[in-house]
């Protein structure tokens, strides 16, 4: 009988969990898309019942083929800032909103104006931005629009807290995961949670990552099982790539590009994403809104697949004129926090075709990156070398070069396409004291299969890309939002 953990990540395009052993080594793997509903407005929305139904398969699958007795612990992790509005009886009211839905920008801006930057300084020790995708905001949004779903909340969740509580029967949440609502000693900060009257008392309520929320509840397989608090999708996607110490840094690419390096040292920088210090560390992040799905988009407008796409690109001679891309199809997060941001090809001649595209589309998610890395080195005060990678994105060796050039930094993949569903499954052990602490547990299951080194051959044509890149988003900035406003009135149609 082998030991197990499961891992399991929640995101915003699929379910994935995989089975292993307590090296880390895979033994099985469940994976599985769902809808996502995206209309005009900006609205993108997902039915929260699916990611429960999707990990109730992945159980009774893995239980078809492997002994779950011996199954030691489970680990989730999910995308964030997607929020479910839950009754008492611990089922959703209305689709989750999902982290890319810009509607509630108007009420984002109304309570950034009641909040004064020393406020931020003296909770979170850094300017961080309350963007849209807030939970606050889309409170407010709720209770405007929505009253009557709002007088039947009983939790503001998270994903992976709402699939928590559909498998043990236990709300609760971890730091990281509500570090928006939380100060630096994890604590409510009531004087934000104030500026809207009925918010504190629907949060879950908060315990350490590496705890235990609870087990598996008996019409499940494996139940009994204990079932770790978890955290949020780049947390656990950090560990799983191997980052789990100061000066380390990460770069995961998947629906979007999130970076962070680690560090103890803060320079107020606007734009920054930094965590209270959690399990020792304390990270500097920075999330986009549309990176591996930029390559999946411009697949479709081709009406081929992102492989096919990544193959061609391959056959390009690199000195041939490509466009210039800006990857905010719905918007930017970091480092610009832009909801009204929008896709733009500049430089488009009749050359053109879909390898142009494509590689156009790979170079500009990889400047935004940049983009955000420069402002991360800035906020952190360290400037890494290397960047342990992982996620869907980093599939493709082309694309990976690409970025590896455009950062001027050395690339080290991790050899599980997942890091997040690992990082699940580490935390999970460490919650079950199978293993000691976080640092022992991914030193030991983190493996790599490449190096990619930057090409110097490269440096000086993608640092002039990197400036025209900065100079495109702020000279189309203005139509971009004057494009998002003139629509903004206009009823709202389903797109898909």
């Amino acid at each position: 009988m082998t030991a197990t953990l499961l891992g399991i990540d929640v995101g915003t395009t699929s379910v994935k969990a995989i089975l292993f052993d307590l090296a880390g080594n895979p033994l099985d793997t469940y994976a599985a898309p769902y809808p996502t509903k995206r209309t005009a407005g900006g609205w993108v929305e997902q039915d929260a019942d699916l990611w429960l139904d999707h990990i109730r398969r992945a159980l009774a699958r893995f239980a078809a083929a492997h002994d779950l007795a011996d199954l030691r612990a489970v680990g989730l992790t999910s995308q964030v800032n997607t929020h479910v509005f839950v009754g008492a009886d611990g089922k959703a009211l209305a689709p989750a909103i999902v982290w890319q839905d810009a509607r509630c920008g108007d009420e984002a801006a109304e309570l950034e104006r009641q909040i004064d930057e020393s406020d931020k300084m003296h909770w979170w020790e850094a300017p961080r931005p309350l963007d849209a995708s807030h939970c606050l905001s889309r409170i407010v949004w709720m209770q405007r629009h929505r009253p009557e779903i709002w007088e039947k909340t009983r939790w503001v969740m998270q994903p992976k807290d709402y699939c928590v509580l559909g498998l043990t029967g236990e709300a609760v949440g971890d730091p990281v995961s509500h570090n928006g609502i939380l100060d630096n000693r994890h604590q409510p900060i009531d004087d934000l949670l104030d500026l809207v009257p009925g918010a504190a008392e629907r949060m879950v309520p908060v315990a350490p990552m590496t705890g235990v929320a609870g087990t598996l509840s008996a019409a499940l397989p494996g139940a009994g099982t204990p079932v770790a608090v978890g955290t949020m999708d780049a947390w656990a996607g950090m560990f799983g790539a191997g980052v789990e110490s100061n000066g380390k840094a990460m770069y995961l690419s998947g629906t979007s590009e999130v970076l962070g390096i680690v560090s103890d040292t803060i320079k107020q920088t606007p734009g920054v994403v930094v965590f209270s210090p959690c399990e020792g560390l304390r990270v500097h992040a920075g999330p986009t809104q549309a990176g591996g799905a930029s390559l999946l988009w411009v697949s479709r407008l081709f009406d081929t697949t992102p492989q096919a796409l990544t193959d061609s690109v391959a056959g390009l001679d690199f000195s041939r004129s490509c466009p210039l891309f800006l990857p905010h199809l719905q918007g930017e997060r970091a480092p610009l926090w832009d909801a009204k941001a929008r896709g733009t090809f500049l430089g488009v001649d009749s050359n053109a075709g879909a390898p142009e595209f494509a590689r156009a589309v790979m170079e500009g998610v990889a400047c935004s990156a940049e983009w955000i890395l420069r402002t991360l080195e800035t906020s952190a005060q360290i400037r890494p070398d290397t960047l342990h990678c992982g996620g869907g994105g980093f599939r493709s060796d082309i694309w990976n070069q690409i970025r590896a050039d455009m950062l001027d930094r050395r690339l080290k993949r991790l050899a599980v396409t997942d890091p997040g569903v690992l990082g699940a499954a580490g935390i999970a052990a460490v919650a079950t004291g199978l293993l000691p602490d976080l640092q022992t547990a991914f030193a030991r299951i983190a493996q790599f299969d490449r190096i990619y080194e930057p090409d110097p051959a490269r440096r000086e044509h993608y640092s002039r890309l990197v400036g025209l890149y900065r100079d495109a988003y702020r000279a189309a900035r203005d139509v971009n939002h004057r494009i998002v406003d003139l629509y903004a009135d206009r009823p709202s149609q389903a797109d898909g």
